[in-house]
């Protein structure tokens, strides 16, 4: 059994959009969340955060840099054990690598990954 308490979770989510200022309002307003911005080098994206703990809930952010090629969609990030072996596990399942691994340093890695139904998730491994 793991020692990570995190497999299987919905760690984060995010959107991944052109227009990250107009829609980070919309959700402002039609959730409640309050927002902060999150420096991206020459652009801002936007942590949004409940209103009633302080707790950052998702991302919203502009399609630019790294997400350049992201979709379109609340894109979810499912802890996993090893990423390894879920790649493995993904395309001898009918499944696809949409992207990566993406290597965030001591938060870990990523891929996106496309099911056999044709559905969007990102595998996140946490970092040591």
């Amino acid at each position: 059994m793991s020692k990570n308490k995190d497999i299987g979770k919905a760690l984060w989510f995010d959107l991944t959009i052109p227009n990250a200022n107009e829609v980070k309002d919309f959700y402002s307003n039609t959730i409640g969340w309050n927002s902060t911005e999150h420096k991206m080098g020459d652009y801002s994206d936007y942590n949004m955060i409940s209103p009633i703990n302080g707790e950052t809930l998702a991302g919203i952010c502009h399609a630019n840099g790294i997400n350049k090629e992201m979709p379109p969609i609340w894109m979810v990030y499912f802890c996993v054990e090893s990423l390894e072996e879920k790649i493995e596990f993904v395309k001898k399942n009918n499944g696809e690598i949409l992207r990566g691994p993406i290597d965030t340093g001591s938060m870990g890695k990523y891929i996106v990954i496309k099911d056999p139904a044709g559905a969007i998730c990102a595998l996140w491994e946490k970092g040591k």
